[in-house]
C-alpha cells in the first residue's frame, strides 16, 4: 500500500509541475488575445505576452521545484532520524 501512495504522490507532483509550466503561458496569451480584441491591437501583442508567460512559467516551476525538494529533504531526515533499528 505504501508503494501505491508513493506512486500517486509522484503522479500528483508531476501533473502539478506540468500545470505550473503551462498555465502562466496560456493565461498571458489569453490576456493578449483579449487586449487585441478589445482595443483592436495588432498581432505584435502576442510576442511580449509569450515572453512574459514563459518567464512566469519558469519562475513558478522553479519555485515549485524548490518547494518539493525541500519537503522531500525534510521527510528524508525525519524518516532517518525517527527510528534507526527496525
Amino acid at each position: 500500500m505504501k508503494e501505491w501512495s508513493k506512486a500517486f504522490r509522484n503522479l500528483t507532483i508531476l501533473s502539478q509541475f506540468g500545470l505550473s509550466l503551462a498555465m502562466p503561458l496560456l493565461l498571458c496569451l489569453f490576456v493578449a488575445y483579449q487586449l487585441r480584441e478589445h482595443f483592436h491591437l495588432s498581432y505584435w501583442i502576442y510576442l511580449p505576452a509569450f515572453f512574459f508567460g514563459l518567464a512566469a512559467s519558469f519562475m513558478t516551476a522553479y519555485k515549485f521545484y524548490l518547494s518539493v525538494s525541500e519537503k522531500e529533504k525534510k521527510q528524508e531526515t525525519k524518516d532517518r532520524a525517527f527510528n534507526q533499528h527496525r
